[in-house]
């Protein structure tokens, strides 16, 4: 078992499935000559060639209508768009078409296909290299939305969306790409779709997490420890459809619950999970939810970064004045 970066385990993990199934194809902008933007698609084009790993023009639109009709004609398209900024010339494809075939066609067309996109900030972009409209994605019947956090999750999650018999949006927390390495199996294995993670159990607090912003709560976990605060740690892994029981379970237990998430706050997904915990928990809960979350602004430019989005010293106060409540 080698020690792998989030970036070289999503490029192994195409490797191994794209060698054991003919009908996956990867297509994308410079994800072939150049091995993509960030080289998670290095290597596939030489061992591949050029009618499994096509370098796409600057079309998001193009990419994923192809995307649908290889899907249709029995291929297995996982479609890279460059940055989640640059999806939406072709998110009318995605709502229109990725996510209706199924119910559209009264099942007798499933839509097996993968959209993967980088996206957050941290990595000190441009506005539109720094999107975080999961969200958008969430609010679309038909698709299943997953971010992984680690690398390890990062290759089981993909092979769960690779094998998946309906559209899967992969979403990938550029600032974590190369953050750290850690030991990930060689060999194939699938992290499920719809299951999130305790990575830390506690009976005082939940802080949920998922993405980028999971190191942070993990990071504010162990500052408040210290403090004689014991934090449950949950990375939710998938945002639809996210597992409802693990996060009201831990809530029953700690009777407080702190969200994170770097995208916008207003009708994001933290208002989503608190509106589900307070219909399902209101009784167990001892302080209202607390959300920390990036503004609803623009993603501003590079400089403003560590003002806009979540950092541990904001996660540790919003824990602070749930616990004083």
């Amino acid at each position: 078992m080698a020690r792998k970066s989030m970036i070289q385990a999503i490029n192994e993990t195409l490797h191994q499935k794209m060698a054991e199934d003919d009908s996956i194809v990867i297509l994308g902008e410079d994800i072939g000559v150049d091995g993509g933007v960030f080289r998670a698609t290095d290597g596939l084009l030489e061992k591949f060639g050029e009618t499994r790993v096509m370098d796409t023009p600057l079309a998001e639109s193009a990419i994923i209508g192809t995307s649908v009709g290889m899907a249709i004609n029995g291929l297995k398209p996982v479609a890279e768009i460059q940055f989640m900024g640059f999806v939406f010339e072709g998110f009318a494809q995605i709502v229109d078409h990725v996510a209706r075939y199924r119910y559209r066609s009264q099942s007798r067309y499933s839509m097996q296909m993968v959209v993967r996109m980088p996206y957050g900030a941290g990595v000190r972009a441009l506005e539109h290299h720094s999107e975080s409209t999961e969200a958008l994605f969430a609010h679309t019947p038909g698709l299943k939305v997953v971010i992984p956090s680690n690398p390890v999750d990062a290759k089981g999650l993909l092979i769960s969306a690779i094998e998946d018999p309906d559209p899967v949006i992969f979403l990938e927390p550029k600032r974590l790409y190369r953050l750290k390495k850690v030991e990930v199996p060689d060999e194939i294995y699938r992290t499920p779709i719809g299951k999130a993670r305790i990575l830390k159990e506690g009976t005082d607090i939940t802080l949920l997490a998922y993405g980028a912003m999971v190191p942070i709560a993990e990071d504010a976990a162990e500052h408040v420890g210290k403090e004689g605060v014991d934090a449950e740690v949950i990375d939710l892994r998938t945002i639809l459809p996210w597992d409802v029981e693990t996060v009201t379970r831990s809530v029953e237990k700690t009777g407080r619950l702190v969200i994170v998430h770097e995208a916008a706050r207003s009708f994001g997904v933290g208002a989503e999970i608190a509106a589900t915990v307070a219909e399902r928990n209101l009784l167990h809960l001892l302080a209202p939810i607390a959300r920390v979350t990036g503004y609803d602004v623009v993603p501003p430019l590079a400089k403003l970064e560590p003002v806009n989005y979540p950092s541990s010293e904001k996660v540790v106060r919003a824990i602070h004045k749930t616990m004083e409540f």
